[in-house]
């Protein structure tokens, strides 16, 4: 029996709307940012969470308190954290190099993360968490880069990225013995209604 692996991108953060790189760093949730969480918690009433986790950055925690509100503790895995991106971190996007031609490696010769080692670090966070006894449909609030890059460890993510994965939504895979399986990216649901 497989089970569900609800995997959701923060919401909109003071970096986000100024533009800037916000991987380590951290900075807090607008008030759009709120409303989108506040949004997720409606969609994920009515499904029956047992387990949620988040990065330990306060954007993810701050998400993923306002979608449970109060029906089940988070846990707090630093694993789960967003790429590193060294001594670019709080500086501009326009600094970003191309994508995705030579943004694999860039990051490392200053002082951060490869795009590889961010996805290896969440696909091994997610299994984990996933192999744990009475996970049947879990919860977890990380970031934009994160879960893009653990979804190049498992398929071709040109068509999600083409997309986008904007603040909010919400990338929902089964996990079964054969490992982790897209089923689909709720892009919507943080932004109706508001």
């Amino acid at each position: 029996m497989s089970s569900i692996l609800y995997l959701v991108r923060h919401g909109e953060t003071l970096f986000n709307v100024q533009r800037k790189i916000q991987g380590w760093c951290d900075s807090p949730l607008t008030a759009h940012g709120i409303a989108q969480a506040k949004q997720l918690a409606t969609y994920f009433d009515s499904i029956p969470l047992d387990h949620a986790y988040s990065s330990t950055s306060e954007r993810a925690v701050d998400t993923a308190d306002l979608i449970v509100h109060g029906r089940l503790p988070v846990r707090h895995l630093k694993a789960l954290k967003e790429m590193n991106y060294g001594v670019f971190e709080g500086e501009s996007q326009v600094l970003n190099p191309p994508l995705p031609k030579d943004f694999e490696n860039f990051f490392v010769l200053y002082g951060g993360e490869s795009s590889n080692t961010t996805g290896h670090r969440l696909l091994k966070a997610l299994t984990n968490i996933m192999q744990q006894p009475d996970h049947q449909n879990v919860l977890v609030v990380s970031h934009s880069a994160a879960c893009y890059n653990f979804l190049r460890q498992l398929q071709d993510p040109t068509d999600v990225l083409a997309k986008g994965l904007p603040n909010g939504a919400v990338l929902v895979f089964t996990f079964g013995s054969t490992g982790f399986h897209l089923l689909r990216v709720d892009r919507q649901k943080a932004e109706k209604q508001l």
